[in-house]
């Protein structure tokens, strides 16, 4: 796992797309939510003849995010608990995963953060997550007992939905992993919830996708190192399908409502995941490209969401709309948690290791 040389052009350049792709996940959802359950003509008659092009109102406010922007956050929680867990010898990512999305779960159970539990570190104490946002009765399942869904046995085997494909922008964002290990990461840490191997196999090509672009590389680039990584996996072919069904479509005329709803389909985790690759590529700007995410009547938040944090690691966070920033919901959260992250993986012998540990840094991320 050696990984990137970290000068501080690097680092500027990794915090930026990390910032980008973590708001972009929250500003696609957050402009999408209020769109989730409308047909696109229900769209149409709320918001205007071109349908939703500005944030709308959602849980009595405009900006307001839903569950993917908050198991996001988890995920990337999870990913800096696993780091510093490292240094005690316990080294299984899923594992730390599992625990930050049952902190998750705790959100949506109690009526805010329980000051007792020691080993819940910063992120479980902010208190406008514990709101509830539409979880799908699979993620409440899943994360719904102490047992973690594996490949071997995962929860919900059934399950085709797009929300574990939702909550896996963070794992691309491990830059100094070999792809492999990324792909395998998100497919394990996706069976927890959602156990048909196309939703899985959705969630591991998106983390590969958004890997290549924090890595520098294009977008079809990207999509084709993702396609390489499937092609080895038992049941990729739907998955693998739906990715070439969206780099075709970007050749077959002007873009609109009608391609993105062929792409998504029936709002499965390879529609979305094909539908988020296609309005990244075709999008004119990253608020174009969101807004054709969402206007269309399959899950309107997940389309954003998932567009969002292709866009957000391609451009980093300076590509975003800055007015739609300021009203998102969160930001000052996602931008600490993001700021952590790129600090963890770019400075994480500084900040904890076997010869001593920053006492601030482990009363945020707990060992335990």
């Amino acid at each position: 796992m050696s990984g990137p040389v970290w000068g501080r052009a690097e680092q500027q350049d990794f915090r930026s797309r990390v910032r980008g792709t973590l708001l972009g996940v929250a500003v696609g959802d957050a402009l999408g939510g209020p769109a989730d359950a409308l047909a696109l003509d229900e769209i149409r008659s709320a918001y205007g003849p071109e349908g939703l092009l500005d944030l709308a109102f959602g849980h009595g406010r405009r900006g307001t995010v839903t569950h993917h922007t908050q198991l996001t956050l988890f995920s990337v929680d999870g990913l800096i608990r696993a780091q510093v867990r490292r240094d005690t010898g316990a080294w299984h990512p899923p594992t730390d995963l599992h625990r930050a999305y049952l902190r998750w779960a705790a959100t949506q159970r109690d009526w805010g953060p329980d000051e007792r539990r020691k080993d819940d570190g910063w992120l479980a104490r902010e208190e406008w997550l514990y709101a509830r946002r539409e979880p799908t009765r699979a993620l409440l399942i899943g994360f719904g007992d102490e047992t973690m869904g594996t490949l071997e046995s995962p929860k919900n085997p059934g399950e085709l939905g797009p929300e574990a494909v939702a909550r896996s922008a963070p794992f691309g964002l491990l830059v100094g992993w070999e792809p492999q290990l990324v792909i395998q990461l998100a497919v394990e840490c996706a069976t927890q919830t959602h156990g048909h191997p196309i939703a899985y196999l959705s969630a591991g090509a998106y983390a590969v996708i958004v890997h290549a672009l924090a890595c520098g590389d294009s977008l079809d680039g990207a999509v084709q190192r993702a396609l390489a990584l499937l092609a080895a996996r038992p049941g990729h072919q739907p998955v693998s399908d739906a990715l070439q069904h969206a780099l075709g479509a970007v050749r077959q005329g002007l873009p609109g409502p009608a391609r993105v709803e062929e792409l998504a389909g029936d709002g499965t985790a390879d529609g979305l995941l094909a539908a988020s690759v296609y309005c990244a590529l075709v999008g004119e700007d990253v608020r174009h490209g969101l807004c054709l995410a969402v206007n269309q009547g399959g899950p309107s938040a997940a389309a954003g969401a998932l567009t969002g944090g292709l866009l957000g690691a391609l451009h980093g966070e300076t590509a975003l709309p800055p007015a739609w920033l300021a009203e998102l919901e969160g930001r000052p959260t996602l931008l600490e948690l993001a700021d952590d992250f790129a600090m963890e993986m770019t400075q994480g012998p500084a900040l904890h290791g076997p010869a001593g540990s920053a006492p601030g840094w482990l009363a945020r991320y707990p060992r335990a």
